[in-house]
């Protein structure tokens, strides 16, 4: 799909999207990225995250083949050297040359929070959205990911708010197919995104501790392409934050930070190793759906009282207008 097409999205083009995690990007390197079908070249000067196209203005070769020199990127291909503001200061076929006042890259607006790096290539639009755990102490925090799919964004983030599969495609780990039904439940849809409350199912290891326990979600989306959801079994807390970063209109990256208050003594493996798990289960039967991207016309696909989150998600990125990913 051609670049400029992929970039007619407002709503995603003016979104946040994660590249990478803090701890990735370290002072003296260079790292690629994609977003949207942009290539993008991050790197740190003076401890902030800097994000241009990875596009040397003189011949087109990737900046990120290249290398920090004093707080200055150097491109592999003629040695065009860039300060921190993304302005060609030495061209070294020219030495004394002052560079042409258009050598200027093009620069993407950049944040780190929750322990990612945050990317927006259009003017940001809204926060990346709330995640309450982040700052309390009492909880964990384990990242899991990134886990890559040939699936659009938007029926990953579908896949995430549905709990109806819960019990056949997770049978063992987050159901069990003679529980399977769900009992109804309510959402609502306003400025903020989309709440689906008091989802109620009872799962054999809910958590990757291999503890059974009945469980009553909550689910947020923030953002078309962010969402959250809490879990509650006793006094337990535990909660997954996920944001899908899209590369392309197949292809797709998905973060995610689990948090929890309790268990501290499973090793984190344990529990990353089980999201694994569960993950590579979902992507198996997302990457097979069909239509690939996700309808937004609710008469393409039929819909039960159990998928109450996924018309509300479906209405919703109508109303918002995206067509990335969407059909």
């Amino acid at each position: 799909m051609e670049q400029s097409s992929i970039l007619k999205d407002p709503v995603l083009l003016n979104d946040w999207h994660i590249v990478a995690k803090s701890g990735d990007l370290r002072e003296d390197s260079l790292l690629a990225a994609r977003i949207l079908g942009e290539d993008i070249v991050l790197w740190r000067s003076e401890g902030k995250p800097l994000v241009w196209q990875d596009l040397c203005l003189h011949r087109g070769s990737k900046l990120s083949l290249g290398r920090i020199e004093s707080n200055e990127l150097v491109c592999a291909y003629h040695g065009w050297t860039y300060n921190s503001s993304g302005t060609c200061v030495r061209i070294p076929a020219h030495p004394s040359q002052i560079p042409p006042s258009k050598a200027q890259l093009k620069k993407y607006h950049a944040i780190e929070k929750y322990g990612f790096i945050w990317v927006c290539l259009g003017s940001p639009a809204s926060d990346v959205g709330p995640f309450p755990e982040w700052e309390m102490l009492s909880y964990r925090k384990i990242f899991c990911g990134p886990y890559v799919a040939k699936a659009s964004a938007p029926r990953l983030v579908e896949n995430f708010l549905d709990v109806a599969h819960l019990p056949i495609v997770h049978e063992g780990l987050l159901g069990d197919r003679n529980h399977a039904e769900i009992d109804d439940y309510e959402v609502t849809t306003n400025s903020s995104g989309i709440t689906a409350n008091n989802i109620k199912i009872w799962q054999p290891d809910p958590d990757g501790t291999g503890v059974g326990a009945p469980v009553v979600y909550t689910y947020k989306i923030f953002r078309p392409l962010t969402a959250y959801f809490t879990k509650i079994s006793s006094a337990q807390g535990f909660s997954i934050f996920m944001s899908v970063t899209p590369l392309e209109q197949m292809e797709s990256v998905m973060w995610m930070i689990i948090s929890m208050n309790y268990g501290k003594e499973v090793p984190e493996n344990q529990i990353r190793e089980f999201e694994d798990k569960v993950v590579s289960q979902d992507i198996r039967v997302v990457e097979s759906q069909r239509p690939e991207l996700l309808p937004l016309d609710l008469q393409a696909e039929l819909h039960l009282r159990s998928d109450r989150t996924a018309i509300a998600y479906r209405k919703w990125l109508g109303e918002l207008g995206l067509s990335f990913g969407t059909t």
